[in-house]
């Protein structure tokens, strides 16, 4: 540093360690609010929620691309059966996760599958939050 001149203050590890904590605290209380928040504005899950959303989409289909009668009735029968399509690959799925389970559990000794059921139970929660 030459006579006279500053210190870069990019350089004062107090500077960056405020800015990092800043940072941090934001992004923390950023992911906090979002979760809460899109938890709550959420729709509740259940085949009333899906036919309302259904009949939304419907609507605006009908709408924005100028629908007749017709071919909003045939979008409404193609999104019901994307619906009962994606209902089904997700009973597929629930399958295969049991299987793998049961699988993993075959595997392992009493006191380790005691543990294994504890852990998945766990998992499941997290996900459910």
């Amino acid at each position: 540093m030459r006579p006279g001149e500053c210190p870069s203050p990019w350089k004062n590890p107090q500077i960056l360690l405020t800015l990092l904590l800043v940072f941090l605290c934001g992004s923390a209380a950023g992911a906090l609010s979002m979760k809460y928040s899109v938890r709550a504005a959420a729709p509740k899950s259940g085949p009333s929620a899906a036919a309302v959303e259904k009949h939304l989409l419907v609507q605006r289909f009908t709408r924005e691309l100028n629908l007749s009668a017709d071919q909003a009735k045939e979008v409404a029968e193609v999104l019901d059966d994307f619906a009962k399509y994606y209902q089904m690959l997700q009973a597929q799925m629930d399958e295969v996760r049991a299987n793998g389970k049961d699988r993993i559990a075959a595997i392992l000794t009493p006191p380790q599958q005691e543990r294994f059921k504890k852990m998945m139970s766990e998992l499941q929660s997290r996900q459910i939050r």
